[in-house]
């Protein structure tokens, strides 16, 4: 807060909060001032006079549980204050109560209040196509409730692909089967919320869409929401959604599960099955998952990636039967590529799991110059998203957004050549990390800091795109699985932002790892659930 704010006005505004949630009618009736002059409004419209006011809230019957994020206090005259508050739904997303109070007699009331609730369905920047549900899983399972955005890439029966271009979209077929990713949830009970967007033929790490607009980020309004799985990410942040079905090439399941406060789980490559998946560049293209909490995250891994096999547990999880190593090393340069306010929250992080209760052993570990990795990743991506899409875009030169068009641009132009030397330098780097990752497990920042502003264009934004994948790619290079849990507060332009702490670990472990990044999430917020 700019101001401080008077202690018995924060009494009445806390006292407000806790009638609110428990539908308290009588103590919500005495917080607004009477009189046929007080005011209420959100989005279906503006209530005035204490008794329709009061009428409106008997027949709503509560609200969902929330806490609040964030309190803004402004003095606006003698006995009379603007406050501004950041509500946090327990279910995923966030709203803004705006106030003005009075003193009157002694006691602080409202006079005027706005209501903006959090993102409701349905959203064209984040859904193409949403049902409730647009498809029904299993009456039971271990995934039985859950609710799935699945990004605009994969195979669902009676649908066509999108991309996250219209004229792709138009010239698509309905597809005859479901992509095996989908049927997986399926089957074990969620059911299909919609097909989410995407950047466009998931070329992008932004998030941002010239065609259907920038879905909202759930955690910092104003600002991107990391890409390519927008769309999903978003559905889940704002509690459209459980689970987020995503891909991740160079980040993009990690990138806007830091950016928007969740869980983001990129699978060991070729680990999930990718048929009836649209591909950008197969080497390293992969399926992940993008949830509100660590134990969903654990439903879904647990289910998808074992399998049937013997009745003994190391059969069906395969190398994740035993647990990781308590043990971490922290890449060097990954650490120093990092914003100074991601750096410090992250020292600050390490700090405290060496107090911690449980310490585990921290190392540190030289991984190599990042341009190592990012450079020839970077060359062979291109000349594969050309051999997948060239084609199209060949046939339709004029129908992709600006910024993807000049890398396809750009992605023409890579030689066999080229390519082969690209594919040759990856070796090195790729064994060097898989080295990393034997008896440790990685721990690093997700990403470089906090999203950034929807209004950022051009260079600026192109500038956080490479520093963001120099940072991601190690983990594509090695094909290994990587999880984004939620641990980091950043100060940035519109207040404190996530920024997520990544766990790489060797290939094959995701459900062990997942295992592993909840055991950390739990010990540094106090044993609370992940």
């Amino acid at each position: 807060m700019s101001a401080e704010m008077p202690a018995d006005l924060r009494a009445a505004f806390d006292d407000y909060e806790r009638a609110i949630l428990a539908d308290d009618l009588d103590a919500l009736g005495a917080a607004f001032a009477p009189g046929d002059d007080t005011l209420r409004g959100d989005g279906a419209g503006l209530l005035v006079g204490h008794d329709a006011i009061g009428a409106f809230r008997g027949a709503r019957g509560g609200v969902p549980p929330r806490t609040i994020d964030r309190v803004e206090y402004r003095p606006l005259g003698e006995d009379v204050a603007l406050v501004v508050a950041v509500s946090r739904y327990l279910g995923g997303g966030t709203g803004l109560q705006t106030q003005v109070w009075q003193r009157r007699h002694g006691r602080w009331l409202i006079t005027a209040a706005h209501v903006t609730p959090r993102a409701q369905a349905f959203d064209r920047s984040v859904w193409r196509t949403v049902g409730d549900p647009l498809w029904q899983g299993a009456w039971e399972g271990p995934l039985h409730g859950l609710t799935v955005a699945v990004k605009d890439l994969f195979a669902i029966k009676g649908y066509r692909i999108g991309a996250g271009n219209p004229a792709f979209l138009d010239s698509a077929r309905a597809e005859t089967t479901t992509a095996p990713a989908v049927t997986d949830l399926l089957r074990g009970g969620a059911s299909l919320r919609g097909i989410a967007r995407t950047d466009e033929f998931a070329y992008s790490i932004a998030g941002d869409n010239a065609h259907y607009g920038t879905p909202p980020n759930g955690a910092v309004p104003g600002a991107l929401p990391g890409g390519s799985s927008s769309g999903p990410a978003s559905a889940v942040a704002t509690g459209q959604a459980d689970v987020g079905l995503a891909t991740d090439t160079a980040g993009s399941v990690r990138v806007p599960a830091s950016y928007q406060g969740l869980w983001g789980l990129r699978t060991t490559h070729d680990l999930v099955p990718r048929q009836g998946m649209l591909p950008l560049a197969q080497s390293f293209d992969t399926v992940g998952w993008l949830t509100r909490d660590g134990d969903t995250l654990q439903r879904v891994a647990d289910w998808c990636l074992s399998y049937d096999g013997s009745a003994s547990t190391e059969s069906a999880l395969g190398a994740s039967a035993g647990d990781l190593p308590w043990r971490f090393t922290v890449p060097a340069e990954l650490r120093d590529a990092a914003e100074p306010g991601t750096r410090s929250a992250f020292d600050d992080l390490l700090a405290r799991l060496a107090a911690s209760a449980d310490p585990a052993p921290v190392d540190t570990a030289a991984i190599g110059a990042l341009d190592d990795y990012y450079e020839p990743f970077r060359l062979v991506q291109a000349a594969e998203a050309w051999r997948s899409n060239g084609a199209w875009l060949r046939e339709h030169p004029d129908a992709v957004g600006p910024a993807v068009a000049e890398r396809f641009r750009l992605a023409a132009a890579v030689t066999a050549e080229q390519e082969r030397a690209a594919r040759a330098a990856l070796v090195a780097p790729r064994e060097r990390v898989a080295a990393l990752v034997q008896g440790t497990v990685l721990l690093l920042p997700t990403v470089p800091g906090p999203a950034p502003l929807r209004t950022a264009r051009g260079t600026g934004v192109d500038a956080v795109r490479q520093a963001t994948l120099r940072m991601t790619t190690p983990a594509a290079v090695a094909g290994l699985p990587a999880v984004s849990v939620p641990l980091l507060r950043v100060d940035a332009g519109l207040g404190p932002a996530p920024v997520g702490v990544c766990l790489i670990g060797p290939a094959g472990t995701d459900i062990a790892l997942v295992r592993l990044a909840r055991r950390l999430h739990a010990l540094l917020h106090g044993g609370e659930p992940a």
